[in-house]
């Protein structure tokens, strides 16, 4: 109830930074996280985690030595995930990853999960972010995230060889997630 509250708060002064009224449902959470291979991921980013209704079910996932970063712009959410998982690094600026990364001296990351509500940043901002998206994710790497309506999807198609369009009716809105594949993989290559 405590981060419904929040998050109703935050919709209500800021309404183009924050996508929903409600944290994301454990089913659209589910859908999210299926394609994400766990045993090979060394780098996880999530962007816009907000108050952490993915970040937790990652955080549980992850394999020993994985590292995992969060990138927040709202300083309340972000005081609220520092409290909460005081040992992952928390960042600001979704157009800033590749120097998140480097901070780290890691390469690109395996996954990128997003909850940033696209449809509502100008298309500038849009694009700026998903430029660092594919400047930091490996060659065969996932980028996953949901929207509200499949205005995102032209977008997609052109920055990704492979996008995988799901839905959920089980989620307040319901949710389009987009699983996106960068470049080849080694799987890929041998027609898996």
């Amino acid at each position: 109830m405590q981060d419904f509250l929040v998050f109703l708060r935050r919709f209500i002064a800021e309404p183009g930074r924050v996508g929903s009224i409600i944290p994301s449902s454990r089913f659209l959470c589910e859908q999210m996280l299926k394609s994400v291979d766990w045993a090979s991921t060394d780098v996880i980013l999530e962007l816009g985690p907000g108050t952490g209704a993915f970040t937790q079910t990652i955080y549980q996932r992850l394999r020993p030595g994985t590292q995992y970063v969060l990138v927040e712009r709202d300083s309340h959410f972000r005081s609220m995930l520092q409290s909460r998982f005081p040992d992952l690094p928390v960042r600001e600026e979704a157009t800033k990853l590749r120097s998140y990364l480097e901070e780290q001296n890691l390469a690109g990351a395996d996954v990128i999960i997003s909850g940033l509500p696209f449809a509502n940043f100008p298309q500038e901002l849009r694009a700026a972010i998903l430029d660092e998206v594919q400047s930091v994710l490996k060659p065969g790497g996932l980028f996953i995230t949901f929207q509200y309506s499949l205005q995102l999807q032209a977008e997609l198609q052109d920055r990704f060889p492979r996008v995988k369009i799901d839905f959920t009716l089980l989620n307040i809105p319901p949710a389009f997630i987009y699983t996106c594949r960068n470049g080849q993989s080694e799987n890929d290559q041998h027609g898996a």
